[in-house]
């Protein structure tokens, strides 16, 4: 029964999950001409896709693990991505310090020439071997190390910017809406769904059903469906702290630990070191996923063994965690479980078709994303092909980074160096949609704190369905970092008023 006192919704697909693989497959379909909606229970990206480790890479590690397929994928879609997505993706050189004791030398050659040439590099720089001098940031018994390439992504925004080019391609964009109840009628999914703000329920129809709930791509079936979920998943969650920078260059660490695990140490938002992450199975809601103060104390310890600077659990500034979905066929331990992905297709005879996804990473969405979309046209004929290898996401338009600060600079002198190089690497050329009739810094409105202004936030609840705070400082600016609490409610009761 359709309990929307409006005309009923038809669409060619519902994506429910908008998350990255979600958003990416509603982005292809929306590309091919699909009449997509895509629906979520709470913010865009706002739980495993906004909590990784923020990493465009093939999986160094995973290389033991013999997971040679999906390294090579990974890493042949580095490429595509750094050069569609600009403002939020762009290489990042990985420094590996050598422990003889854990891998001897002549394994991590190999195995950096594997992921040199598994795939064509474009732009990204060949592996090499160097030796430390006394002004290393690593303890002097740390005197040889490695240097390879990788890249690294804004995963929140990537998110954002896959459901704006889906909407932008005419799909309907529906955060905070759960799905309370999904069946087939008469060749449809027929899908309840909850307004998560004012309760109200409405009812949509589509000739297909793609299941991309991420960590809830099982229990679907179970709550909304009545029905067994073809395979479970293993959830294992994944955190990281955020501590004030530990070194002062732009290359990232990658540490190898005893227990044959590895730490990331990354450049963060100017001024700090986003280390991570730990592989802990997990159970329960996944939206309530914390670190805990032995993830904590692991992950000093790794960066204590290796720095000079020692750090302490005072030190930390903030702290995320996220819940993966993994494959999980032969059980042993989490960081062994396979981050590949499978696809379920249920479409037995000429029922509505549902797709459900199952595992998977940032780095291989979009691929992940065609091959699904690909899957669900062979049930429509007039779908378009494969577009997405080439297309520039919102705001990508433009060279390079120096180029378009340099062109911001021009435009508006005004604007404050450090405002300026931010829109940059989160807005791209949307920049200017931000700061259009702007000409000082008086007309940006009210300033909350750090480089954030009123009118920033005005475009965020317009363009990007930003809806609270949380959705502003912590997914789509990252400027939590630098607001206090005082701040932050401020910028609460601006948005409630909006």
């Amino acid at each position: 029964m359709n309990l929307s006192s409006k005309s009923p919704e038809y669409y060619d697909v519902a994506v429910i999950g908008a998350g990255v693989n979600g958003a990416g497959i509603a982005m292809d379909a929306a590309g091919r001409g699909l009449k997509v909606a895509l629906i979520d229970m709470d913010d865009l990206g706002a739980a495993t896709s906004s909590n990784s480790s923020k990493l465009i890479h093939g999986g160094l590690r995973y290389l033991e693990h013999y997971e040679f397929r999906l390294v090579k994928e990974a890493l042949a879609e580095r490429e595509s991505l750094l050069r569609n997505s600009p403002h939020i993706m762009w290489p990042l050189r990985f420094i590996l310090p050598h422990r003889p004791h854990l891998r001897p030398a002549w394994m991590i050659r190999i195995g950096l020439f594997l992921y040199d040439n598994l795939a064509k590099r474009e732009t990204l720089r060949a592996s090499e071997g160097f030796r430390f001098d006394q002004d290393s940031d690593l303890k002097s018994e740390i005197t040889r190390g490695f240097k390879y390439s990788d890249g690294w992504v804004d995963d929140a925004r990537l998110v954002i910017l896959c459901a704006q080019a889906a909407q932008q391609h005419g799909a309907a964009v529906l955060p905070r809406t759960k799905v309370i109840n999904a069946k087939r009628a008469d060749g449809l999914w027929e899908v309840e769904l909850l307004d998560q703000i004012n309760g109200t329920t409405r009812t949509l129809f589509a000739k297909a059903m793609v299941n991309a709930a991420g960590p809830w791509v099982s229990s679907l079936f179970n709550n909304a469906m009545q029905s067994q979920a073809p395979r479970e998943i293993r959830m294992v969650k994944g955190s990281h702290i955020v501590v004030p920078k530990i070194f002062d260059h732009d290359n990232a660490y990658i540490l190898q630990n005893e227990d044959n695990r590895i730490v990331f140490v990354i450049p963060y938002e100017e001024d700090y070191s986003l280390i991570g992450t730990t592989d802990v199975d997990y159970q329960g809601d996944p939206k309530a996923a914390k670190i805990s103060k032995d993830e904590i104390d692991y992950l000093i310890g790794v960066v204590n063994t290796h720095f000079k600077k020692q750090l302490s659990e005072e030190d930390m500034v903030w702290s995320y965690s996220g819940v993966r979905p993994l494959m999980d066929e032969e059980g042993g331990s989490a960081q062994k479980a396979s981050r590949d992905y499978s696809f379920e297709l249920d479409a037995s005879d000429g029922a509505a078709p549902l797709l459900s996804i199952f595992g998977g990473k940032i780095t291989t969405y979009r691929k992940l994303a065609e091959a699904a979309t690909n899957s669900i046209c062979k049930h429509f004929s007039g779908a378009g092909s494969a577009w997405t290898k080439s297309a520039t996401l919102p705001g990508g338009n433009f060279k390079d980074h120096q180029s378009l600060n340099s062109d911001l600079e021009r435009l508006y002198p005004w604007l404050p160096k450090e405002v300026r190089k931010r829109y940059v690497r989160t807005y791209g050329t949307l920049s200017h949609q931000i700061l259009m009739g702007i000409q000082t810094i008086e007309q940006m409105g009210l300033h909350f704190g750090g480089t954030l202004y009123a009118c920033e936030v005005d475009y965020l609840i317009k363009y990007e369905w930003a809806y609270k705070a949380e959705d502003v400082l912590w997914r789509r600016t990252k400027q939590g970092l630098r607001l206090d609490d005082h701040q932050q409610a401020t910028l609460e009761e601006y948005i409630r008023n909006c």
